[in-house]
């Protein structure tokens, strides 16, 4: 058992080394609320607690995913066929990148498979539905606030077009 209290494949190693295998080592406790799930983390399979924005900067195929899910429940096809037309073509995700983020998604609490389906007529059986959680919501939106934040110290530099 690690000084912590749970199981650690690292167990014994300096923890310089634990933080470089894993990022931070302690998460900042504040009076906004946890979302607590499962997420597999660096080899623990202990209940963790997480803010929305310890999980930024969102790799972009989460966001881009996120995004997809915010007004309808679709399924993993569905979601590279909606962010190809939101990006007129330029971001083409394969299908093992979306994949692999959905089951990582799944994980964290971003996004939840639902059972409720279109019509038989209208579905194959085969697919696998996804609605975003009030949790993945919360973590998209502080990534966009992260992103138009960025945006604005961009344009103060001259290092993007000035708003229209």
């Amino acid at each position: 058992m690690s000084p912590e209290g749970f199981a650690s494949p690292w167990h014994g190693q300096p923890r310089a080394h634990l933080g470089a295998a894993c990022g931070p080592r302690h998460i900042q406790l504040t009076a906004r609320p946890f979302h607590t799930s499962n997420y597999v983390h660096c080899g623990y399979t202990h209940a963790v607690k997480t803010e929305a924005e310890s999980l930024l900067p969102l790799p972009p195929a989460t966001f881009h995913i996120l995004v997809a899910l915010a007004d309808d429940d679709r399924h993993g096809y569905a979601v590279i066929k909606d962010v190809a037309a939101r990006t007129g073509g330029a971001l083409k995700l394969s299908p093992g990148t979306v994949y692999r983020s959905i089951d990582r998604m799944v994980q964290q609490g971003l996004i939840r498979e639902i059972s409720s389906r279109p019509a038989r007529d209208m579905d194959d059986g085969r697919r696998r539905y996804y609605r975003i959680t009030p949790f993945g919501r919360e973590v998209a939106m502080a990534e966009s606030g992260r992103l138009a934040q960025m945006l604005d110290l961009a344009r103060a530099k001259g290092l993007a077009p000035r708003k229209v």
